[in-house]
């Protein structure tokens, strides 16, 4: 009691506020700074007074602290009663949000000091204000930490820049900000406090080191950065040396195996020495020893690195110390008093000791450490890793290797991009990454001030990223020279903070412009494929480190240039001059980009129609088109886009990458009949081929693409767009009042060589490692690049696999194995009856299939999947049709079910094999049924494709496929049902009698053509099924049970019956609408003998036996002149132009039929020349030409000068020249006529060959 009131006289409180204050402060500092001001401060104790009691300490440490407040106050004449001291642990344990306290703030400082701080940083909240007192001991803690301990604990705690003089002493912090633990509890000390500005000393002690110290090597001796680098050059044995001058580079605290170090260099003018630090009771010193301060370190010793060339370092002793402020003047002083004397210790057992890191050994020729080294024990995080990539072509012109730049940078922080993966934004337009170095026990915030250098700068390493970046290595030093005002935002869950990608970056070198690609293509992945819902609440533990590592496999795949060599830490931090994997970089402006499916979907969907014009829709003779055809010609239209913009026109200037999950198509998919590929956002349907074994492209099959997660590195993106319009004329097309309707469909199109497993599926783990053992675990050389990289990945995936197929217990099934024999087209189907499930009859989804059942139905205990087929599953004496019926959600398999395949047919949840066995339709006694047996096949039954088949010999190994014609056997032959095959060339839309489409999808003409150049047009109903995908010019289809008719003029045509089916079974050019194939070069009279249909001709212009010009209604068609001569009341009129030429090739002559732009090209006529042409015709309508043979006579007004113009143009030079035309002959055309002939008073009648009747569809001049 008598320390308390001598403690209240000492400073006399002027109120009852102030007296309980002083008492609570005096009680405080007794519980909870009095064992350290006792005894726990041995520096303290020897400074207090010789024989003074606990009590006397307590007292004048609390006098001391209270002074100092009071100094600190921004209150002059009293006690800042508002501030209440706290413990340690009351901090720790009471104290949840972020806080600042300032002791000398006023109330308009502090309103002052928030507004420039969320000024700074929009969008954040500054730290609130809270009143507390914070006291204690600054000792040191684990790893180099500074830590702030009293009785009850102790606190982490960062500094700008300490001095070593606070070590050890009792201090007061006036202003500091406090930042809680995160919320996922990951960092283990909970919380740390920023000290801002100089802590208060509370206890005065002596300067250090103005004497010398022991062995002659404290500061009296000091030598300079030039002496010390001729000591390092010539060692001698215990020598001791200390030495001054200015920290020229601070690498980062390493920690390998437990033990800690860091190295920093000492530069005077030209000569630089570094020094390790590896003393646990030094490590401190790294927030002590900054870039340009002067120091100077007493008692180094000289030491051999091993690792590191031999060379020599000065490492610190047990006896050093570090004296910061240190100059050239406090040595010439310490020299005046005493002179320089460097002298030898013998107290050293061994003067040839070699200083060894923790992880070198003593062999003659160790091997560099790698900073994989000191890389956290959790390998079952890291996936397997196969050797180094292939090098990058290097003929690329667009990828660069450029030298990074060595600078210093001072910025703030203003948004941490993805603490995890080391990335920062500072002063909004400079990246900073330190992926590099290890990680910091404080993470950086938004607004700290960054003090950098030897930091390198890369501008443009990754298109993503700002274009400057600031990369740090192992020599590289960042210090905070101001912490931030603000809190921080929460962590966005798409960037994981447990540092996977840095990790992993350890284990396995890679360039900068790669790992920061991989850093944006796992904030890209995350929010693709995780749901949006999980974005809201924490993330389970795999899920972060499962979005790293497959964009790290992703990168590792697709990256395929050279990378950096091993690391060497000791040569990446001493090394002059300087060497490091982040020396050079690349840039690439083609890296790939990944989308997600919405974002693709939307942009596609966006630019469908701002991105076309429609004048450019129609053909090159569009403004001559009626009104009906104009519209009809527009009714359709297609974009496609190539993921890789070198290939062709591309969405984006870079390629393009997409990440999901195949699967089959919903009952919700706008597209029923293809496979989707769906991520976290959307889903697309895609049109997908596969690669035979001969190099051919087929429709796909294989079931054990479904449930993968697959990277589709190469596709095309089609955008089909319907229009409904009512166009008058050419001239109104930019008017959009006169559209009725218009949508569009997007999907892509790609074949399965070019896609990336990123997590296999369970039957496609199975099929894999099938091929693997097939294969002998050694790719062939003529295999397929896809089939290799699908194999490659294999290992590598599966740590880790996302099936989606769930685990749990094994249930019961029943399957069986059949052959696809033939497959009937999807179509909606009436539902006579109400479903199982409860829903109303109606219109339904649903397709055929007829198979060969190669076995008996076979019990499982569970799901057999793709497993190999065994001999119980084949029963040699066994043929038997079956027919399967597929409707509602059974319909989905339509996509993966193709002729020619075997399958294994699983229904779950059963036992009873009779639910696999077909019923027969029952007759009449006397009648023989040819039908096969039917099942229906339930929504939950599955397939599996056997790609394997255990092949017996028996009769179904012996049954021929059904024969695929091709165009021209279509057209030869004699069949009412056809199956064939062909390349589509042109696509129209069927229109009505009033030129408006009966349905938006009702109908489709395609012109189908072989390599012969033979074509067929194929007319497709699709009023009563879904919508097919995929039939584009260029693509080829497989067209399955057509009929095969004729038409009036005897024509070959084709149209879909019942059980027809349109399969895609090979993709054109992904950039460009692929070319039919070019007609065959034909003769004339070869022609007239041939059944070709199209071809080409060359030969001259012999002359015209008919021309007309006529101006015509757009909405009737008949002649206008100034107005509709039919009164429909119609403003438009088109021009239209026909003529019948007379070719010949030198082995016989031809009728051809012209219309539009090519008769301009006859004539001779320029632009100009046509366009007066019209004018000249536009109030009398028409003009029709017919010259008399070769006379070029005609009939009619002998005074009409039009006429005469067109006369003298048919009869002049211009129009005898070469032409090649591309034609297509006329059908029903008869081989010869009967002419009449006179001679004399006599009349004659022969047979002659009729000339060859051609419609022009092309026509060029030399």
């Amino acid at each position: 009691m008598d320390s308390l009131q001598g403690f209240l006289d000492r400073f006399g409180p002027s109120s009852e506020a102030e007296s309980i204050w002083l008492k609570n402060f005096f009680t405080f500092v007794q519980e909870h700074l009095s064992a350290a001001a006792c005894g726990s401060a041995p520096s303290a104790a020897h400074q207090s007074p010789a024989g003074a009691s606990c009590d006397h300490r307590v007292e004048q440490l609390s006098v001391t602290a209270v002074e100092k407040i009071q100094e600190k106050s921004c209150l002059t004449c009293s006690l800042p009663v508002s501030y209440r001291p706290l413990s340690v642990s009351e901090l720790l344990s009471q104290q949840h949000l972020a806080c600042v306290s300032n002791l000398s703030w006023s109330t308009n400082q502090h309103r002052a000091w928030l507004r420039e701080a969320e000024l700074s940083l929009p969008g954040q909240r500054a730290l609130p204000r809270v009143n507390l007192l914070l006291i204690g001991w600054l000792r040191e803690g684990r790893g180099g930490e500074w830590r702030l301990t009293d009785d009850s604990g102790n606190v982490r705690c960062e500094m700008v820049c300490p001095s070593p003089l606070w070590m050890n002493r009792p201090v007061f912090l006036p202003h500091w900000n406090y930042i809680p633990h995160d919320a996922s509890g990951q960092d283990q000390d909970r919380g740390y406090l920023e000290v801002i500005g100089s802590p208060v000393l509370l206890c005065p002690r002596a300067e250090q080191g103005l004497a010398a110290s022991v062995g002659g090597a404290g500061l009296d001796g000091a030598m300079s950065v030039r002496e010390a680098a001729g000591v390092l050059r010539n060692r001698v044995r215990g020598q001791r040396v200390s030495v001054w001058g200015q920290v020229d580079s601070v690498c980062p605290l390493l920690d390998v195996s437990g033990s800690s170090f860091f190295f920093f260099s000492l530069r005077d003018d030209d000569h630089m020495v570094p020094v390790l630090v590896k003393q646990d009771s030094m490590v401190w010193w790294s927030r002590c020893v900054c870039v340009g301060l002067s120091v100077c370190v007493t008692a180094l010793r000289v030491c051999s690195l091993r690792g590191w060339r031999g060379n020599n370092v000065l490492t610190v002793t047990h006896r050093s110390l570090l004296h910061t402020g240190y100059t050239q003047q406090h040595n010439i002083q310490l020299h005046n008093t005493q002179p320089d004397d460097t002298q030898h210790d013998n107290t050293q057992p061994d003067d040839t000791h070699t200083e060894q890191h923790p992880d070198s050994t003593h062999e003659a020729e160790p091997v560099p450490h790698s900073p994989a080294d000191h890389a956290h024990s959790d390998h079952h995080l890291l996936m397997d890793h196969e050797g180094a990539e292939p090098e990058g072509d290097p003929v690329q012109s667009a990828v660069r290797i450029k030298q990074s730049r060595v600078i210093s940078y001072q910025g703030v922080v203003t948004e941490v991009v993805s603490e995890g993966a080391g990335l920062y934004l500072m002063d909004r337009k400079v990246g900073l990454c330190l992926a590099y170095q290890p990680p910091e026990r404080r993470r950086l915030r938004a607004g700290d001030q960054l003090e950098l250098h030897h930091v390198h700068f890369l501008y443009r390493p990754c298109p993503d990223l700002p274009p400057s970046m600031l990369c740090c290595c192992l020599r590289s030093s960042l210090r905070v020279t101001a912490f931030s005002r603000v809190g921080g935002a929460s962590e966005d869950p798409r960037c994981p903070a447990d540092g996977v990608l840095p990790r992993l970056l350890l284990q396995h070198i890679r360039g900068m412009d790669q790992y920061l690609w991989t850093c944006h293509l796992t904030s890209q992945l995350a929010h693709s494929l995780v749901p949006v819902e999980l974005h809201h609440h924490p993330p389970l533990p795999p899920l972060p480190q499962c979005v790293c590592l497959l964009s790290w496999k992703l990168s590792e795949t697709l990256w395929t240039r050279r990378q950096p060599g091993a690391r060497d830490i000791y040569s990446e931090m001493l090394d002059r001059p300087h060497r490091c994997p982040l020396n050079q970089y690349q840039v690439d402006p083609c890296v790939p980009q990944l989308l997600s499916v919405s974002d693709l979907l939307q942009s596609l969907r966006s630019s469908c129609w701002s991105s076309v014009s429609l004048r450019s829709l129609l053909p090159q003779d569009g403004s001559s088109l009626s009104r009906s055809e104009m519209n009809s010609s527009l009714s359709w239209s297609c974009r496609t886009l190539s993921s890789d913009p070198q290939t062709g026109d591309s969405l984006r200037p870079r390629p393009l990458l997409l990440v999901g999950v195949l699967q089959l198509p919903s009952e919700r998919s706008e597209f029923r009949q293809t496979l989707q590929l769906r991520d976290a956002t959307a889903a697309v349907g895609c049109v997908v081929t596969e690669t035979m074994e001969d190099g051919g492209q087929r429709a796909s099959f294989n079931t054990a693409w479904i449930g993968s997660l697959v990277c589709v590195r190469r596709f095309s993106m089609v955008t089909e767009r319907f229009l409904q319009s009512e166009f008058p004329s050419y001239q109104h097309l930019d008017q959009d009042r006169f559209i009725t309707h218009r949508t569009c469909r997007v999907y892509l199109q790609f074949c399965l060589d070019h896609l990336v497993i990123l997590s296999p599926s369970a039957t496609m783990a199975t099929h894999l490692r099938r091929q693997g053992e097939e294969s002998g675990g050694e790719e062939e050389e003529d295999d397929d690049d896809g089939m290799k990289k699908r194999r490659r990945d294999e290992d590598v995936s599966s740590p880790v696999t996302m099936t989606t197929v769930p685990g749990g217990r094994a249930c019961a099934c029943v399957s069986m194995v059949i052959k696809v024999r033939s497959k009937g087209g999807v179509a909606w189907k009436n539902a006579g009856i109400r479903t199982n499930d409860g829903k109303e009859a109606g219109l339904e989804l649903g397709f055929s299939v007829t198979a060969l059942v190669i076995g008996p139905v076979v019990s499982w205990g569970r799901d057999p999947k793709n497993q190999p087929m065994t001999e119980k599953e084949a029963e040699p004496e066994r043929e038997e049709e079956v027919l399967l019926l597929f409707s509602g959600g059974s319909a989905r398999w339509f996509p993966v079910l193709q002729p020619g395949c075997f399958y294994r047919v699983t229904a779950a949840n059963a036992q009873d094999p009779s639910v696999l066995i077909g019923c027969r339709v029952r007759g009449q006694s006397g009648v023989e049924v040819h039908s096969d047996s039917t099942i229906q096949v339930g929504s939950d039954w599955r397939f599996h494709t056997l790609t394997r088949p255990l092949l017996l010999r028996h009769t179904w190994t012996q049954t021929p496929p059904p024969s695929v014609l091709s165009v021209s056997q279509v057209l030869d032959c004699s069949s009412e049902v056809v199956t064939f095959q062909g390349l589509i060339s042109e696509r129209r839309t069927l229109m009505d009698g009033k030129g408006q489409s009966r349905d938006r999808y009702s109908g489709v003409r395609l012109t189908v053509c072989d390599q012969s150049g033979r074509s067929l047009c194929v007319y497709l109903d699709l009023s009563h099924a879904p919508y097919p995908p995929g039939l584009l010019p260029g693509n080829q289809v497989l067209l399955s049970g057509l009929l095969r008719k004729l038409s009036r003029s005897g024509g070959v045509y084709c149209s879909l019956s019942p059980v027809s089916c349109v399969t895609v079974t090979s993709l054109g050019d992904s950039c460009r609408l692929a070319l039919p194939p070019p007609s065959p070069s034909m003769h004339l009279a070869q022609w007239a003998a041939s059944r070709c249909v199209q071809g080409q001709v060359r030969g001259h212009v012999v002359g015209f036996l008919f021309l007309q010009l006529q101006w015509s209604c757009s909405l009737c068609g008949t002649v206008y002149r100034q107005v509709c001569s039919s009164q429909c009341g119609s403003s438009s009129a088109v021009f239209q132009s026909s003529a019948k030429l007379v070719i010949d090739d030198a082995t016989a002559e031809a009728h051809v039929w012209l219309s539009g732009k090519p008769i301009q090209t006859v004539l001779g006529l320029a632009d100009s020349q046509w366009e007066g042409l019209q004018r000249a015709l536009r109030v009398r309508g028409h003009i029709r030409v017919f010259p008399r043979g070769r006379s070029l006579g005609t009939e009619g007004d002998s005074e009409d000068v039009l006429l005469h113009f067109l006369l003298s143009l048919c009869s002049s030079d211009v129009i005898s020249q070469q032409v090649s035309l591309t034609c297509r002959k006329l059908a029903n055309q008869s081989s010869e006529e009967v002419r009449r002939f006179s001679r004399g008073d006599r009349d004659f009648l022969t047979r002659m060959p009729r000339p060859l009747q051609l419609t022009c569809v092309h026509l060029e001049t030399p």
